[in-house]
């Protein structure tokens, strides 16, 4: 029995196929709006109705062929919110009519320090075989979270996936406090712009790096002490400088901890500026797939720590915390419809965003 409306037999959805053009994007893989068959609600099942879905760096690399375990006919997309419209309970579900987001990722329930089990990313890819750019999503009923109040489903569908690695890097692993002087590098991708949020929501001295201005002067207009570019290979010397101005009387100028994207050479340019015992913390890589550590480090106790993503606890708190401090994502552009899909890729290839790319999703009728 199902409760809520009639469970359609199809809905529209973005999906993974294998090229058969060479792209001048190195596109090895199309986004493709197809009609896709749902089966009929299991018990602990729910139907979502998707209203927004936000994109991740990680469908671009699943464009490219790049990102592990892609399944040609897999659903793209990682984050998305909408609204419960139907149960495969067959008793009454206060769940029928809740605004949701889903989980981003799989196999992490609550373990404080890494995933129990198999851990993957939804979207594209063989397992979860899930993905939320699509009208319909069926799902386990464990597998959504309620939105938070203040957000509308554009605003909370940027939240999930950057939220959460945010959070585990920044809240968890870094262990911000209040006072404390923190940097946050590559400002203007989904996740350092909301690493910034909450260290700011925290009481922290934030500082950014950025590869332009514009940038920087945005994070300082969401709370940021300062920032400076990274293109500038004297870039340490002018946080210093800037924290030096910020901070008070008796107090050492120094970072506390870092938030890092970049990886490479980042435990050199700001070791001298990191306090004996600071941390850093690294969860991605754009800069060079590996970080130099040195001897320096060792003897000043500097900590190097890698964050991936994070638990569903991880992200429950987080979004606690967003809702307490009235948190509102940072979104960059909003495209209007999944038909239109193919126009967010070419917005995130272009790096020119600040804040996440959302898809307002509506009755798709074109083909991509």
């Amino acid at each position: 029995m199902t409760l809520g409306i009639q469970v359609p037999s199809t809905t529209k959805a973005v999906v993974v196929r294998k090229s058969n053009t060479k792209s001048s994007q190195e596109y090895v893989n199309d986004a493709v709006l197809e009609d896709i068959p749902l089966h009929q609600l299991k018990p602990g099942e729910v139907l979502v109705k998707i209203h927004a879905v936000a994109f991740n760096h990680r469908d671009v690399w699943i464009r490219k062929g790049l990102y592990p375990g892609i399944q040609d006919g897999a659903v793209f997309g990682a984050d998305g919110a909408g609204v419960i419209v139907a149960s495969g309970d067959s008793q009454n579900d206060n769940m029928i009519n809740q605004r949701v987001f889903l989980l981003p990722s799989h196999g992490w329930d609550d373990h404080p320090d890494a995933p129990e089990s198999q851990f993957s990313v939804v979207g594209g890819v063989r397992w979860p075989a899930l993905g939320t750019f699509a009208e319909y999503v069926v799902v386990e009923k464990d597998k959504v979270l309620p939105s938070a109040p203040h957000l509308s489903d554009i605003d909370m569908a940027a939240w999930p996936l950057a939220g959460l690695t945010a959070w585990r890097a920044t809240m968890v692993n870094a262990e911000v406090q209040r006072g404390q002087n923190i940097l946050i590098t590559g400002i203007g991708g989904g996740v350092a712009l909301t690493a910034l949020q909450l260290a700011v929501a925290q009481g922290a001295s934030v500082y950014v790096t950025s590869g332009t201005q514009e940038k920087i002067n945005k994070a300082i207009e969401l709370g940021a002490k300062g920032g400076a570019n990274y293109k500038d290979p004297n870039w340490p010397k002018e946080i210093h400088k800037l924290i030096r101005k910020n901070s008070p009387a008796g107090f050492p100028a120094v970072l506390d901890a870092v938030v890092d994207s970049g990886g490479g050479d980042i435990m050199t340019f700001i070791g001298s500026i990191l306090k004996q015992g600071g941390r850093v913390i690294c969860y991605g890589m754009t800069a060079q797939p590996k970080i130099t550590f040195t001897m320096r480090e060792v003897l000043r106790n500097q900590r190097l720590i890698g964050s991936t993503m994070g638990s569903t606890q991880d992200l429950r708190d987080a979004t606690e915390f967003l809702s307490k401090h009235k948190i509102f994502p940072v979104v960059s552009q909003v495209v209007r419809g999944l038909e239109n899909a193919e126009k967010g890729f070419e917005m995130l290839r272009s790096g020119l965003q600040f804040g996440k790319i959302i898809i307002e999703v509506e009755d798709s009728k074109a083909k991509l």
